[in-house]
C-alpha cells in the first residue's frame, strides 16, 4: 500500500538531509613532504603504520593480494565491526595495495600486539558485554591504543628503527588515527540513523492512512456526543428529541469500528484523535455546516454505496482541504503533509472498494503491496549512498559546462539524479519510463522551476551511456 512513489519521494528526501551532512570517513592525505617539519612527517607514517596494525590485530589482511595473514585472531576480535567497516575502505584497501606502510618491518608484532589486546582489561570489558557498538568499540579501540599498543616495548623499539622517526611524531600519528576511529563511528552513526528514520518516515505515512480512518470514527462518536447532549436539555426542541441519526449510524463506520485490523492498530501504535478536541470539532462543525451533509441527511438512498460515497466525498473536499488539519499534521509528524496526497488517495480508495462488497468486512490496505516493496526503500538508499561517488561521476560527465557550473548545481538536483542512476542499474523490472518520469516529477516538486528539465536531459545521456556499456538492457 506504501507504494514506490512514496518511497522514491521518502529516499530523496532522506539521502537529502543524510548526503548535505554526514560526516564521511576518509584516510588522512599524504602532506606535501617539501613544506612540512620531520614531526609530521613521521605523524603521517606513524598514521598509516598504526591503521594497517589495527586491521591486523582484528584479523583483517594487509598483504598484497594471495598472501595470507598469519595473526591468529580471538574469535571476539575477529568480530570487530571497526575493523572490517576500516577494511572495507577503498582508500585503506588502495594503501594496501600500494604497500604505503611500514606493516612488513611491523607485522612480525601483530601476532604479540593483538595478544596484549585480547588480554586487555578494557577489551576485556567490552567483550564482555551482551550487546554492543561502534560507539562502545570505538572507545575501547580510544582506550586500548594509547595504553596497550604504542606503549608496547616492542613496537616502540621497532618504530624507533624506521627512518625519520621522532617521538613528537609519534604522538602525533597516534592522535591522527583516534581523529579518524571517531570520524568513522561518527560517520557510520549517520548512516545508520538516516536508515532508521527513512523506515520510521515509511511507518509514520502508514500510520497516517490508519489515523485517517481513526479520525472518521471520532468524527462521528462526537457527533453522537452532541445528539445525547442536546437531548438531555431541559428545553430540548422536537428535532432534538427526535434527531436525524444517519450521520452517527453511517454503515461503513458502524462497519470501520468492527474493523479488527484498524483497531488493533490504534492500539498496537497508539493512534487516537481524542486529545485533538479543537479541530474534531472544528471539522465536525465544517462537515455539518456542509451543503454534502445537508443532502445525504435529507436524501431517501439510504445504503452502504451511498453512506461510504458520502465519506468519500467529506474527506475529499472538507478534511483534506482543511487548513486546521494540515496544520495538525504537522505538529504530529514532520512527514505527514507530504504524506497526505498519497495516503489520502489510499484511504478513498479503500472506501470506494469497500462500497464494492457491502456484505463483507472492510479490508485495511497492507503496508507493502509485498517483500520486493518492502525492501525497496532501504536497498535504494543503501546501494546510492555506496556508489554516489561513481554515479556522480555520469551526471558530472554530461554537464554541459559552459550552461551549469558543477559546483552550483541544486543539491536537490544531485540526489534526485544519483537515486534515479541507482534504480536504473539495479532494478531492471522497473520500466525506463516509469523511473525517468518519477524522478523527473520528483525535481520538479522539490527543487528549482527548471530543475525537471535538466535533470530529464542529464538522465536521458546517462541511459546512454549506461546501454552503451551493458549496464542496462531495458
Amino acid at each position: 500500500m506504501i507504494n514506490r512513489i512514496l518511497i522514491r519521494l521518502k529516499v530523496v528526501q532522506m539521502l537529502y538531509s543524510y548526503m548535505l551532512t554526514r560526516t564521511e570517513f576518509k584516510v588522512e592525505a599524504r602532506p606535501d613532504n617539501a613544506d612540512i617539519s620531520p614531526d609530521r612527517r613521521f605523524a603521517y607514517q606513524t598514521y598509516i603504520d598504526l591503521l594497517m596494525l589495527l586491521l591486523e590485530i582484528t584479523g583483517n589482511d594487509t598483504h598484497s593480494p594471495g598472501q595470507p595473514s598469519a595473526v591468529v585472531t580471538d574469535p571476539r576480535m575477529a568480530k570487530s565491526r571497526l575493523g572490517a567497516a576500516l577494511a572495507a575502505d577503498s582508500e585503506v584497501r588502495r594503501l594496501i595495495f600500494q604497500n604505503a606502510s611500514d606493516i612488513d618491518a611491523l607485522r612480525p608484532l601483530a601476532q604479540h600486539l593483538h595478544d596484549k589486546v585480547a588480554a586487555s582489561t578494557a577489551f576485556g570489558d567490552f567483550a564482555r558485554k551482551r550487546k554492543t557498538d561502534m560507539g562502545l568499540e570505538v572507545a575501547m579501540w580510544s582506550a586500548v591504543i594509547p595504553t596497550t599498543i604504542t606503549k608496547d616495548q616492542q613496537l616502540m623499539r621497532a618504530m624507533q628503527a624506521l627512518p625519520g622517526y621522532t617521538l613528537k611524531g609519534l604522538h602525533m600519528g597516534e592522535d591522527m588515527l583516534l581523529e579518524t576511529l571517531r570520524s568513522q563511528y561518527a560517520g557510520r552513526a549517520q548512516y545508520a540513523n538516516a536508515r532508521e528514520d527513512l523506515e520510521k518516515s515509511l511507518d509514520k505515512a502508514y500510520e497516517l492512512y490508519m489515523s485517517i480512518f481513526a479520525l472518521m470514527v471520532e468524527l462521528t462518536r462526537e457527533q453522537e456526543r452532541r445528539i445525547e447532549t442536546a437531548k438531555e436539555k431541559h428545553l430540548a426542541t422536537a428535532e432534538e428529541r427526535n434527531p436525524n441519526m444517519r450521520f452517527v449510524n453511517n454503515k461503513f463506520i458502524e462497519k470501520l469500528v468492527e474493523c479488527d485490523a484498524l483497531t488493533k492498530f490504534c492500539d498496537e501504535n497508539k493512534v487516537s484523535w481524542e486529545g485533538d478536541i479543537v479541530l474534531v470539532n472544528s471539522l465536525l462543525e465544517a462537515i455539518t455546516g456542509s451543503e454534502l451533509y445537508r443532502e445525504y441527511m435529507e436524501a431517501e438512498d439510504n445504503d452502504f454505496a451511498s453512506d461510504c460515497d458520502f465519506w468519500r466525498n467529506a474527506l475529499r473536499t472538507i478534511v483534506f482541504t482543511n487548513d486546521e488539519f494540515a496544520e495538525t499534521l504537522e505538529n504530529k509528524s514532520v512527514f505527514w503533509n507530504d504524506d497526505l496526497q498519497i495516503m489520502g488517495t489510499f484511504a478513498l480508495k479503500t472506501i470506494k472498494q469497500a462500497a464494492l462488497h457491502p456484505d463483507s468486512p472492510i479490508e485495511m490496505l497492507p503496508k507493502y503491496k509485498d517483500e520486493e516493496d518492502a525492501r525497496f526503500g532501504d536497498e535504494l538508499f543503501c546501494d546510492t549512498v555506496e556508489h554516489h561517488e561513481e554515479y556522480r561521476a555520469y551526471i558530472d560527465r554530461f554537464i554541459n559546462t559552459g550552461s551549469w557550473d558543477p559546483e552550483r548545481m541544486a543539491f536537490m538536483d544531485i540526489i534526485v539524479m544519483l537515486t534515479a542512476i541507482s534504480e536504473l542499474i539495479n532494478y531492471p523490472k522497473i520500466p525506463l519510463a516509469v523511473t525517468m518520469n518519477e524522478y523527473i516529477e520528483i525535481a520538479n516538486d522539490y527543487s528549482t522551476g527548471k530543475s525537471g528539465q535538466f535533470v530529464n536531459g542529464i538522465l536521458f545521456n546517462v541511459v546512454g551511456a549506461l546501454r552503451q556499456e551493458g549496464r542496462i538492457i531495458k
